[in-house]
């Protein structure tokens, strides 16, 4: 599948019944570009507590932009979550490549 890059969009699809594009399409799109980039960047794992210190963005609002992250009008990544290892309560996400190629 191809992965649509977010700078291609002028303005990403996000939808919604509280949803008002004129407050909310810039904010939105900067914390989905935001967090998939760093999920990018990082090799390995990343929990909303690194994501949330890595992107300024609050933790509630990076995991509804990794859920986004999921849709394929944003990309269709997949992503990847797990608990992390001694601390269960604590998860942890990443992206990885639907093919051969690197993400």
């Amino acid at each position: 599948m191809k992965q649509t890059s977010l700078l291609d969009l002028a303005v990403p699809p996000f939808d919604g019944a509280t949803f008002e594009a004129p407050r909310d399409a810039d904010r939105l799109g900067h914390q989905l570009g935001a967090v998939r980039d760093q999920l990018l960047r990082v090799d390995g794992w990343c929990s909303l507590v690194e994501l949330e210190r890595a992107t300024g963005y609050p933790q509630a609002s990076i995991s509804a932009r990794v859920r986004d992250l999921r849709k394929p009008k944003f990309g269709g990544f997949n992503v990847q979550r797990r608990r992390r290892v001694g601390s269960p309560g604590t998860f942890e996400y990443r992206i990885v490549s639907t093919d051969a190629r690197a993400v």
